[in-house]
């Protein structure tokens, strides 16, 4: 039996907190939404992720990635932060892992990541005003400095020249982007299923295109 077939984890595992989600059912999703971190980080162990630098970076990322989406399970002020940080920290291991895999201004569509992350600033502009006000500096510095870790995390990203990497860090903004606008800007509907599908969808793209890029 092909090892490809571990994929039949994560989307398993993705599909049951998704539907968690759509039926607002928080006592599965307590333990679903971070089964499917642990469902990706079995697969990239049985993939081979520890053979390749790039590997093991994108372990460590996924593991403060589980650590963040257990941090976001409460909606309080603390856990937030607390996620902020696990997440800023995995973001930066993903800078190291797509820096190991290589960084080039080839193919010349990598310079889309420009286009990309200018977009991505327009949307969450109200995101750090916000959270000053609604905080102060205790909260909207720490997202001020995740915007900029994430935002160099999604030109790495581009510029690894790796497609799958490239889309599946735009579609992990993406997620990040409702999930700010939705808490601390205005109201966006369906928002807390589009960000997990966006969420989930993001990783296990990174994930294929890492460890496809490693092999």
């Amino acid at each position: 039996m092909r090892a490809e077939v571990i994929w039949v984890l994560p989307a398993c595992c993705a599909l049951l907190d998704w539907y968690a989600v759509a039926r607002d059912d928080r006592r599965t999703e307590v333990w679903a939404k971070p089964l499917v971190l642990v469902s990706l980080v079995v697969t990239a162990l049985v993939l081979g992720a520890t053979d390749t630098l790039a590997g093991v970076w994108l372990l460590v990322a996924l593991v403060f990635g589980l650590a963040g989406d257990v941090a976001l399970l409460s909606d309080s002020l603390p856990r937030f932060r607390a996620g902020v940080f696990a997440f800023l920290v995995g973001h930066l291991a993903y800078v190291a892992c797509f820096a190991s895999l290589g960084l080039t201004m080839i193919p010349t569509w990598s310079w889309a990541g420009l286009v990309v992350l200018a977009v991505a600033l327009i949307v969450t502009r109200g995101v750090v005003p916000a959270t000053h006000r609604l905080g102060g500096r205790s909260l909207s510095l720490p997202v001020a400095a995740y915007s900029l870790v994430i935002g160099a995390m999604l030109l790495c990203a581009w510029f690894t020249g790796e497609p799958l990497v490239a889309v599946g860090a735009t579609v992990f903004v993406a997620s990040d982007a409702i999930l700010s606008v939705d808490r601390f800007v205005r109201p966006i509907p369906h928002a807390h299923l589009l960000l997990m599908v966006t969420y989930h969808v993001g990783q296990a793209l990174i994930v294929a295109g890492v460890l496809a890029a490693g092999g």
